[in-house]
C-alpha cells in the first residue's frame, strides 16, 4: 500500500497504489456501479460513464459541501476510468495481478497543491473502504475505517505533503 505526492506535467498529484485481493472484474464493478460506489466513494455519482459525458456529484452525508460537476475523459473497460471530480482529475487504472488479485493505481491530479495532505488522507480512507466493501465488510467496519482519516492526514503532513487547505469540521 503506497501513497505518494508528486508533480505530473507541472501539476500537483497524488499517486495511490493498492493490491486488492479480488479480480479485475470485481474491482471494475466496484468503481463503476452506483450501488457499489455508495459503499466507498465520497459522493454520489450521477451520469453515464462514457467519454465526454457530464457527471454530477452530491455529498449527501455532508450538506455543507457544495455539489460538483465533472466529465468523463477516458474509459477502457475494465482497465481504465478517468474523470474530472470538480477541479481534480481522477484516473483509476486496474491491472491483473497474481491469483485473482488486482493492482489498482489511482492518480489524482489536484486542482491545488494546498490540499494534498487532506485529499491524500481522504483517498486513502476511500480505497480502504473500497477493499473492505469488496471483502463484504459491514457498515460498522466501514465507519471505523473512515475514523482513521486524521491519522493519515497527520502522517502525510509529516511526510511533507502540502497541508494548508481548510479541513471540514466533519473530517477532523
Amino acid at each position: 500500500m503506497e501513497t505518494a505526492y508528486k508533480s505530473i506535467d507541472g501539476r500537483p498529484a497524488l499517486l495511490l497504489e493498492r493490491r486488492i485481493a479480488h479480480p479485475v472484474a470485481a474491482v471494475w464493478t466496484a468503481i463503476t456501479d452506483k450501488r457499489e460506489l455508495s459503499q466507498w466513494f465520497p459522493s454520489t455519482v450521477d451520469g453515464e460513464l462514457r467519454r465526454g459525458e457530464r457527471l454530477t456529484f452530491e455529498f449527501v452525508d455532508h450538506p455543507d459541501v457544495p455539489d460538483m460537476v465533472g466529465e468523463v475523459t477516458d474509459v477502457d473497460q475494465p482497465r481504465l476510468l478517468a474523470f474530472y471530480w470538480g477541479e481534480d482529475l481522477l484516473r483509476f487504472e486496474l491491472e491483473p495481478a497474481s491469483e485473482g488479485e488486482t493492482d489498482l493505481r489511482l492518480t489524482v491530479l489536484l486542482g491545488t497543491e494546498a490540499k494534498a495532505a487532506r485529499d491524500g488522507a481522504g483517498w486513502t480512507v476511500c480505497l480502504s473502504r473500497l477493499e473492505a466493501a469488496l471483502d463484504g465488510a459491514g457498515e460498522q467496519t466501514l465507519e471505523r475505517i473512515s475514523g482513521s482519516w486524521r491519522e493519515h492526514y497527520d502522517d502525510y503532513s509529516r511526510r511533507g505533503f502540502p497541508a494548508t487547505a481548510p479541513i471540514p469540521n466533519s473530517a477532523s
